[in-house]
């Protein structure tokens, strides 16, 4: 059996190159049109596919068009609204207080950094790093589920924790491409290495994962 790869480094820089020509045009399937709707959508996107927020938000917007709607809010009202994308309770409670908060402290602005973003109610470093990565062009590592399988398939961590998982890809993985790179995984994910069975026949990076080729 042949052996791991030892030089994670190399190992995705030759995945860049091959999801680049796959994945080139790769980016965050949730729609929106600003900043404001981009946070809602990841927020509702926990544990929650994203064509389904497309399908909530799609109305969700029309109605609340801005931060001060979801602020003014009735929460049995905006449960409503959201309720098929899951968990409906604690996500309208932390829209509602996550917009009063960006009123109140932020002047009802989505805030660029990564330290602001975490404060707000609901975000957490996935949603904080989306934020920075496709409105701020600041590179970040959004470990969703797609990044946290792929990665450790691949064998570029062992770790499954999130934000474990991300401090390790932070090593490895050329800054430039952060945000990119984890929409590629996305990508990938969903088309060939999905959860239950992954079509490593069809595979194009196969010759350099671990799944495949085995521990050393």
């Amino acid at each position: 059996m042949k052996k791991a790869f030892k030089d994670n480094k190399d190992r995705v820089l030759k995945i860049r190159t091959i999801f680049n020509k796959i994945y080139g045009d790769a980016d965050c399937s949730l729609k929106y049109q600003d900043p404001l709707q981009l946070l809602i959508a990841t927020q509702l996107a926990a544990q929650c596919t994203d064509a389904r927020v497309n399908i909530v938000t799609k109305d969700l917007f029309q109605k609340y068009k801005d931060v001060y709607d979801f602020a003014r809010a009735d929460v049995s009202e905006l449960e409503q609204d959201i309720k098929s994308t899951g968990f409906y309770r604690n996500k309208a409670r932390n829209i509602i207080n996550c917009c009063k908060m960006l009123i109140q402290d932020f002047d009802g602005k989505v805030p660029g950094n990564l330290d602001d973003l975490l404060k707000l109610p609901g975000v957490g470093r996935k949603t904080a790093n989306l934020i920075l990565g496709d409105i701020f062009d600041t590179p970040g590592l959004v470990i969703d589920t797609h990044a946290k399988r792929l990665s450790n398939r691949i064998g570029l961590t062992q770790n499954t924790d999130p934000t474990k998982i991300e401090f390790d890809l932070m090593d490895i993985v050329p800054k430039d491409y952060w945000s990119k790179f984890c929409h590629q995984l996305v990508y990938h994910g969903r088309a060939v290495c999905n959860a239950r069975k992954p079509k490593c026949d069809q595979c194009r990076i196969s010759h350099l994962c671990n799944f495949m080729i085995g521990p050393e």
